[in-house]
Protein backbone atom coordinates (compact mmCIF):
# COMPACT_ATOMS: atom_id res chain seq x y z
CA UNK A 1 0.00 0.00 0.00
CA UNK A 2 1.46 3.37 -0.97
CA UNK A 3 0.95 6.19 1.57
CA UNK A 4 0.72 9.79 0.44
CA UNK A 5 1.31 13.00 2.35
CA UNK A 6 -1.94 14.83 3.05
CA UNK A 7 -1.12 18.01 1.16
CA UNK A 8 1.79 19.78 2.84
CA UNK A 9 0.99 18.34 6.28
CA UNK A 10 2.77 15.53 8.10
CA UNK A 11 -0.13 13.08 8.09
CA UNK A 12 -0.10 10.31 5.47
CA UNK A 13 -3.11 8.52 4.00
CA UNK A 14 -3.22 5.19 2.17
CA UNK A 15 -3.73 5.52 -1.57
CA UNK A 16 -7.06 3.70 -1.11
CA UNK A 17 -9.25 4.28 1.96
CA UNK A 18 -12.33 2.39 3.15
CA UNK A 19 -15.71 4.14 3.29
CA UNK A 20 -18.58 2.89 5.46
CA UNK A 21 -21.57 4.35 3.63
CA UNK A 22 -24.36 1.82 2.92
CA UNK A 23 -22.29 -1.31 3.64
CA UNK A 24 -22.26 -1.60 7.43
CA UNK A 25 -25.85 -0.84 8.44
CA UNK A 26 -28.22 -3.01 10.43
CA UNK A 27 -29.41 -4.82 7.31
CA UNK A 28 -25.92 -5.78 6.16
CA UNK A 29 -23.92 -8.93 6.92
CA UNK A 30 -21.83 -7.75 9.86
CA UNK A 31 -19.78 -10.94 10.00
CA UNK A 32 -18.64 -10.14 6.46
CA UNK A 33 -18.26 -6.51 7.56
CA UNK A 34 -15.84 -7.60 10.26
CA UNK A 35 -13.89 -9.63 7.71
CA UNK A 36 -13.80 -6.63 5.37
CA UNK A 37 -12.36 -4.42 8.11
CA UNK A 38 -9.73 -7.04 9.01
CA UNK A 39 -8.76 -7.56 5.38
CA UNK A 40 -8.57 -3.83 4.72
CA UNK A 41 -6.25 -3.29 7.67
CA UNK A 42 -4.11 -6.32 6.78
CA UNK A 43 -3.65 -4.91 3.26
CA UNK A 44 -2.60 -1.48 4.51
CA UNK A 45 -5.83 0.53 4.69
CA UNK A 46 -5.38 2.59 7.83
CA UNK A 47 -8.08 5.18 7.03
CA UNK A 48 -11.73 4.35 7.87
CA UNK A 49 -14.25 7.00 6.79
CA UNK A 50 -17.64 7.40 8.53
CA UNK A 51 -20.41 9.98 8.85
CA UNK A 52 -23.05 10.35 11.53
CA UNK A 53 -25.90 9.18 9.28
CA UNK A 54 -24.21 6.24 7.55
CA UNK A 55 -26.25 3.07 7.71
CA UNK A 56 -29.11 2.63 7.18
CA UNK A 57 -30.59 3.39 9.64
CA UNK A 58 -28.78 6.58 10.57
CA UNK A 59 -25.95 5.98 13.03
CA UNK A 60 -25.89 2.21 12.57
CA UNK A 61 -22.59 2.07 10.65
CA UNK A 62 -20.79 3.90 13.46
CA UNK A 63 -22.51 1.81 16.13
CA UNK A 64 -21.86 -1.54 14.43
CA UNK A 65 -18.26 -0.72 13.56
CA UNK A 66 -17.69 0.82 16.98
CA UNK A 67 -18.29 -2.61 18.47
CA UNK A 68 -15.84 -4.18 16.01
CA UNK A 69 -13.25 -1.47 16.65
CA UNK A 70 -13.49 -2.04 20.40
CA UNK A 71 -13.40 -5.83 20.19
CA UNK A 72 -10.80 -6.30 17.45
CA UNK A 73 -8.84 -3.09 16.91
CA UNK A 74 -8.43 -1.53 20.37
CA UNK A 75 -4.71 -2.25 20.49
CA UNK A 76 -4.29 -0.77 16.99
CA UNK A 77 -5.90 2.63 17.66
CA UNK A 78 -2.68 4.53 17.00
CA UNK A 79 -2.34 2.77 13.64
CA UNK A 80 -5.82 3.82 12.51
CA UNK A 81 -7.14 7.07 11.08
CA UNK A 82 -10.86 7.37 11.91
CA UNK A 83 -12.91 10.13 10.26
CA UNK A 84 -16.51 11.18 10.72
CA UNK A 85 -18.75 14.01 9.53
CA UNK A 86 -21.84 16.03 10.44
CA UNK A 87 -24.14 18.28 8.45
CA UNK A 88 -26.57 16.09 6.56
CA UNK A 89 -29.93 14.96 7.95
CA UNK A 90 -29.41 12.95 11.14
CA UNK A 91 -32.22 13.39 13.69
CA UNK A 92 -35.60 15.13 13.77
CA UNK A 93 -36.13 18.63 15.09
CA UNK A 94 -34.37 21.94 14.43
CA UNK A 95 -30.85 20.80 15.43
CA UNK A 96 -30.59 17.53 13.49
CA UNK A 97 -28.73 18.74 10.41
CA UNK A 98 -26.80 21.56 8.69
CA UNK A 99 -23.93 23.61 10.08
CA UNK A 100 -24.85 25.15 13.40
CA UNK A 101 -22.50 24.85 16.35
CA UNK A 102 -25.29 23.00 18.18
CA UNK A 103 -25.62 20.35 15.48
CA UNK A 104 -21.93 19.81 14.76
CA UNK A 105 -20.72 19.46 18.33
CA UNK A 106 -23.73 17.44 19.49
CA UNK A 107 -23.30 15.14 16.52
CA UNK A 108 -19.60 14.69 17.23
CA UNK A 109 -20.36 13.63 20.81
CA UNK A 110 -22.93 11.14 19.52
CA UNK A 111 -20.47 9.76 16.95
CA UNK A 112 -17.79 9.28 19.59
CA UNK A 113 -20.26 7.38 21.76
CA UNK A 114 -21.32 5.10 18.89
CA UNK A 115 -17.73 4.52 17.78
CA UNK A 116 -16.66 4.00 21.42
CA UNK A 117 -13.69 6.30 20.92
CA UNK A 118 -12.24 9.21 22.89
CA UNK A 119 -11.48 11.14 19.71
CA UNK A 120 -11.66 10.93 15.93
CA UNK A 121 -8.73 11.80 13.76
CA UNK A 122 -10.69 13.93 11.26
CA UNK A 123 -14.00 15.72 11.81
CA UNK A 124 -15.67 17.19 8.72
CA UNK A 125 -18.33 19.73 8.01
CA UNK A 126 -20.19 17.43 5.60
CA UNK A 127 -21.87 20.11 3.48
CA UNK A 128 -22.20 23.90 3.30
CA UNK A 129 -25.12 25.51 5.15
CA UNK A 130 -26.75 28.44 3.32
CA UNK A 131 -28.49 29.69 6.48
CA UNK A 132 -25.71 29.54 9.09
CA UNK A 133 -22.82 32.04 9.13
CA UNK A 134 -19.63 30.36 8.01
CA UNK A 135 -17.91 31.71 11.12
CA UNK A 136 -20.21 29.59 13.29
CA UNK A 137 -19.57 26.38 11.38
CA UNK A 138 -15.81 26.88 11.27
CA UNK A 139 -15.82 27.90 14.92
CA UNK A 140 -17.42 24.55 15.77
CA UNK A 141 -14.71 22.69 13.83
CA UNK A 142 -12.04 24.70 15.64
CA UNK A 143 -13.64 23.85 19.00
CA UNK A 144 -13.68 20.15 18.09
CA UNK A 145 -9.94 20.24 17.38
CA UNK A 146 -8.95 22.41 20.34
CA UNK A 147 -10.99 20.26 22.74
CA UNK A 148 -9.12 17.15 21.62
CA UNK A 149 -12.24 15.42 20.33
CA UNK A 150 -10.78 15.61 16.81
CA UNK A 151 -7.15 15.85 15.74
CA UNK A 152 -7.83 17.54 12.40
CA UNK A 153 -10.54 19.55 10.66
CA UNK A 154 -11.92 18.66 7.24
CA UNK A 155 -14.42 20.14 4.78
CA UNK A 156 -16.62 18.30 2.30
CA UNK A 157 -18.43 19.46 -0.87
CA UNK A 158 -18.03 23.23 -0.33
CA UNK A 159 -17.95 25.31 -3.54
CA UNK A 160 -14.65 27.04 -4.21
CA UNK A 161 -15.51 30.59 -2.97
CA UNK A 162 -16.88 29.25 0.32
CA UNK A 163 -14.00 26.79 0.64
CA UNK A 164 -11.49 29.62 0.35
CA UNK A 165 -13.32 31.59 3.04
CA UNK A 166 -13.52 28.57 5.32
CA UNK A 167 -9.80 27.82 5.01
CA UNK A 168 -8.94 31.43 5.85
CA UNK A 169 -11.33 31.50 8.83
CA UNK A 170 -9.93 28.32 10.31
CA UNK A 171 -6.41 29.68 9.93
CA UNK A 172 -7.41 32.84 11.81
CA UNK A 173 -8.81 30.59 14.56
CA UNK A 174 -5.48 28.78 14.87
CA UNK A 175 -6.63 25.61 13.11
CA UNK A 176 -5.42 24.47 9.69
CA UNK A 177 -7.58 22.73 7.11
CA UNK A 178 -6.11 19.27 6.68
CA UNK A 179 -8.32 17.81 3.99
CA UNK A 180 -11.19 18.29 1.55
CA UNK A 181 -13.59 15.55 0.41
CA UNK A 182 -15.46 15.83 -2.94
CA UNK A 183 -17.05 13.41 -5.41
CA UNK A 184 -14.66 12.72 -8.27
CA UNK A 185 -14.70 10.19 -11.07
CA UNK A 186 -14.38 9.89 -14.83
CA UNK A 187 -18.00 10.95 -15.31
CA UNK A 188 -18.01 13.69 -12.67
CA UNK A 189 -15.09 16.09 -12.85
CA UNK A 190 -16.63 19.20 -11.35
CA UNK A 191 -13.80 19.72 -8.85
CA UNK A 192 -11.48 20.05 -11.83
CA UNK A 193 -13.58 22.47 -13.84
CA UNK A 194 -14.30 24.60 -10.75
CA UNK A 195 -10.59 24.93 -9.96
CA UNK A 196 -10.94 23.24 -6.57
CA UNK A 197 -8.20 20.64 -7.12
CA UNK A 198 -5.80 23.37 -8.25
CA UNK A 199 -6.64 25.42 -5.14
CA UNK A 200 -6.01 22.43 -2.86
CA UNK A 201 -2.65 21.81 -4.51
CA UNK A 202 -1.65 25.46 -4.16
CA UNK A 203 -2.68 25.60 -0.50
CA UNK A 204 -1.19 22.23 0.43
CA UNK A 205 -4.54 20.79 1.53
CA UNK A 206 -5.09 17.05 1.17
CA UNK A 207 -7.94 15.57 -0.86
CA UNK A 208 -9.77 12.28 -0.40
CA UNK A 209 -12.25 11.63 -3.21
CA UNK A 210 -15.43 9.58 -3.01
CA UNK A 211 -17.70 7.86 -5.57
CA UNK A 212 -14.75 6.86 -7.80
CA UNK A 213 -16.91 4.29 -9.63
CA UNK A 214 -19.87 6.68 -10.10
CA UNK A 215 -22.30 4.54 -8.09
CA UNK A 216 -21.26 1.48 -10.09
CA UNK A 217 -21.52 2.99 -13.57
CA UNK A 218 -17.75 2.68 -13.99
CA UNK A 219 -17.84 -1.10 -13.77
CA UNK A 220 -18.67 -3.68 -16.40
CA UNK A 221 -22.15 -4.17 -14.89
CA UNK A 222 -23.88 -1.64 -17.15
CA UNK A 223 -22.07 -2.08 -20.45
CA UNK A 224 -25.10 -3.39 -22.35
CA UNK A 225 -28.14 -2.95 -20.10
CA UNK A 226 -29.57 -2.61 -16.59
CA UNK A 227 -29.15 -5.93 -14.75
CA UNK A 228 -32.06 -7.04 -12.59
CA UNK A 229 -31.42 -6.28 -8.94
CA UNK A 230 -28.70 -3.74 -9.71
CA UNK A 231 -28.61 -0.33 -8.05
CA UNK A 232 -29.94 1.38 -11.18
CA UNK A 233 -32.84 -1.10 -11.38
CA UNK A 234 -34.14 -0.14 -7.94
CA UNK A 235 -36.44 2.81 -7.40
CA UNK A 236 -34.62 4.04 -4.30
CA UNK A 237 -31.03 5.20 -4.18
CA UNK A 238 -28.72 7.59 -5.98
CA UNK A 239 -28.46 5.97 -9.41
CA UNK A 240 -31.20 5.86 -12.02
CA UNK A 241 -31.56 3.86 -15.20
CA UNK A 242 -31.78 7.16 -17.06
CA UNK A 243 -28.33 8.16 -15.81
CA UNK A 244 -26.86 4.87 -16.96
CA UNK A 245 -28.41 5.21 -20.41
CA UNK A 246 -27.13 8.79 -20.69
CA UNK A 247 -23.55 7.82 -19.89
CA UNK A 248 -23.43 4.43 -21.65
CA UNK A 249 -21.46 5.71 -24.68
CA UNK A 250 -18.74 7.02 -22.35
CA UNK A 251 -18.84 3.84 -20.25
CA UNK A 252 -18.37 1.68 -23.35
CA UNK A 253 -15.61 3.89 -24.70
CA UNK A 254 -13.73 3.82 -21.41
CA UNK A 255 -14.16 0.06 -21.28
CA UNK A 256 -12.36 -0.13 -24.60
CA UNK A 257 -9.39 1.73 -23.09
CA UNK A 258 -9.36 -0.56 -20.04
CA UNK A 259 -9.36 -3.63 -22.30
CA UNK A 260 -6.41 -2.25 -24.25
CA UNK A 261 -4.60 -1.82 -20.92
CA UNK A 262 -5.45 -5.39 -19.93
CA UNK A 263 -7.48 -4.43 -16.87
CA UNK A 264 -11.11 -4.07 -15.77
CA UNK A 265 -13.06 -0.85 -16.16
CA UNK A 266 -13.20 -0.40 -12.39
CA UNK A 267 -9.42 -0.67 -12.16
CA UNK A 268 -9.01 1.99 -14.83
CA UNK A 269 -11.49 4.24 -13.01
CA UNK A 270 -9.72 3.85 -9.67
CA UNK A 271 -6.28 4.41 -11.16
CA UNK A 272 -7.51 7.50 -12.99
CA UNK A 273 -8.73 9.19 -9.77
CA UNK A 274 -5.14 9.31 -8.57
CA UNK A 275 -3.75 10.99 -11.69
CA UNK A 276 -4.23 14.55 -10.37
CA UNK A 277 -1.42 15.69 -8.08
CA UNK A 278 -3.91 17.09 -5.53
CA UNK A 279 -5.56 13.73 -4.81
CA UNK A 280 -4.23 12.06 -1.66
CA UNK A 281 -6.53 9.04 -1.38
CA UNK A 282 -9.54 7.40 -3.03
CA UNK A 283 -12.47 6.15 -0.93
CA UNK A 284 -13.98 2.81 -1.87
CA UNK A 285 -16.86 0.81 -0.43
CA UNK A 286 -17.07 -2.98 -0.42
CA UNK A 287 -19.77 -5.53 0.35
CA UNK A 288 -17.43 -8.52 0.46
CA UNK A 289 -13.80 -9.36 1.05
CA UNK A 290 -13.44 -10.50 -2.56
CA UNK A 291 -14.79 -7.17 -3.81
CA UNK A 292 -12.38 -5.29 -1.56
CA UNK A 293 -9.47 -7.41 -2.79
CA UNK A 294 -10.39 -6.65 -6.39
CA UNK A 295 -10.47 -2.91 -5.71
CA UNK A 296 -7.12 -3.01 -3.93
CA UNK A 297 -5.59 -5.04 -6.74
CA UNK A 298 -6.00 -1.95 -8.94
CA UNK A 299 -2.87 -0.64 -7.22
CA UNK A 300 -0.87 -3.23 -9.18
CA UNK A 301 -1.87 -1.77 -12.57
CA UNK A 302 0.57 0.12 -14.76
CA UNK A 303 0.41 3.93 -14.62
CA UNK A 304 -1.90 5.57 -17.14
CA UNK A 305 0.14 6.99 -20.01
CA UNK A 306 -0.21 10.48 -21.44
CA UNK A 307 -1.67 9.00 -24.63
CA UNK A 308 -4.25 7.07 -22.62
CA UNK A 309 -5.14 10.19 -20.63
CA UNK A 310 -5.69 12.03 -23.89
CA UNK A 311 -7.97 9.26 -25.12
CA UNK A 312 -9.87 9.29 -21.83
CA UNK A 313 -10.37 13.05 -22.06
CA UNK A 314 -11.78 12.71 -25.56
CA UNK A 315 -14.34 10.13 -24.38
CA UNK A 316 -15.18 11.67 -21.00
CA UNK A 317 -14.19 15.36 -21.02
CA UNK A 318 -14.12 17.35 -17.81
CA UNK A 319 -17.66 18.41 -16.81
CA UNK A 320 -19.54 18.87 -13.54
CA UNK A 321 -22.18 16.28 -14.46
CA UNK A 322 -22.77 12.80 -13.12
CA UNK A 323 -22.07 13.24 -9.41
Amino acid sequence: MPYNKCGKWGLKLPAISLGFWHNFGDGDDLDEGRRIMHRAFDRGITHFDFANNYGPPYGSAERNCGNILKQDFATHRDELLIATKAGHDMWSGPYGEWGSRKHLLSSLDQSLARLQLDYVDIFYSHRPDPDTPLEETMGALATAVKSGKALYAGISKYPLPMLKEAVAMLKDMGVFTLIYQPPYNLLSRGVETAGILDFLKEEGIGCVVFSPLAQGMLTEKYLTGIPQGSRAARSEGFLSAEQVEEFRPQIQGLHGISQARGESLQHLALNWTRHHAAVTSTLVGARSVSQLDDLLDSLQSDPITDAQLKAINEIAPATDRGE
